[in-house]
């Protein structure tokens, strides 16, 4: 990278995996421009953090292009070192419970659809320029949710991080040859507060280390992946669940 701040995009930044993140790469020198549905949480104590955040629901296709334009407006020299794509959604059915096919109707695909896949495609579509002047790289969050059936995780979301370990890797080939990178984590079982009850045992009993992840975990294989030591990796998804994929 050149001898400026580097910048990140970052969504899904309120809370867990996505507020980890934020801390982290504020803590060693990055600008965050953070964007999420929610306004600005005060318990994210980064620098510049209320006046570099984006309220915005992914979920509405039509608000992305005027959200493009302020992602641009805020970079001053018109390059983005990296956007990590953490926005996801997993709804549950009454009492917490896992939505199987039968369950979900199509409002609940396309919204879960839209959050999770589609609204990423259109953010790296609509950034590429920047991240090409940059050099930059791209790191999307998919799941273990994505590969085999989950007690927790609903039909929708699988298929969606599924398709989005997919699209990581079309982005991939696309756009090496621009110099940009195109990588993705797959989480396990992360300690969170949007746990589903059971979480915990699940991992004493099924994840060979045992425990759950720690949110701090997940952001260190991000950074990874967006700084110079990852500058020959591109198209990988790396699993960070504790051998829970074996």
């Amino acid at each position: 990278m050149e001898n400026r701040q580097p910048i990140l995009v970052l969504t899904g930044a309120s809370r867990g995996i996505g507020h980890a993140t934020a801390r982290l790469f504020s803590d060693n020198g990055w600008r965050v421009i953070t964007v999420s549905r929610q306004p600005f949480s005060p318990r994210c104590p980064w620098s510049a953090g209320p006046q570099d955040h984006l309220q915005l629901d992914l979920d509405d296709i039509d608000a992305l292009p005027d959200a493009l334009d302020e992602m641009r407006d805020r970079l001053p020299d018109g390059k983005l070192d990296a956007l990590v794509n953490n926005a996801g959604i997993s709804p549950k059915g009454p009492g917490g419970a896992r939505l199987g096919v039968q369950e979900t109707d199509y409002a609940t695909w396309l919204h879960v659809l839209n959050v999770n896949l589609i609204s990423v495609a259109l953010l790296v579509r609509g950034l590429i320029g920047e991240l090409e002047s940059a050099g930059g790289s791209v790191v999307n969050v998919t799941s273990i949710a994505g590969s085999r059936v989950h007690p927790y995780a609903g039909a929708a979301y699988a298929c969606s991080k599924a398709a989005l370990a997919t699209l990581t890797r079309e982005m991939a080939a696309e756009y090496a040859p621009r110099g940009v990178r195109v990588n993705a984590i797959s989480p396990g079982e992360i300690a969170t507060t949007i746990l589903s009850p059971g979480t915990a045992a699940f991992a004493d009993r099924e994840v060979p280390m045992r425990r759950l992840g720690r949110t701090e975990e997940v952001a260190s294989s991000i950074h990874f992946l967006c700084g110079p030591a990852a500058s020959y990796v591109t198209g990988a998804e790396l699993h960070i669940n504790g051998g829970q994929h074996v």
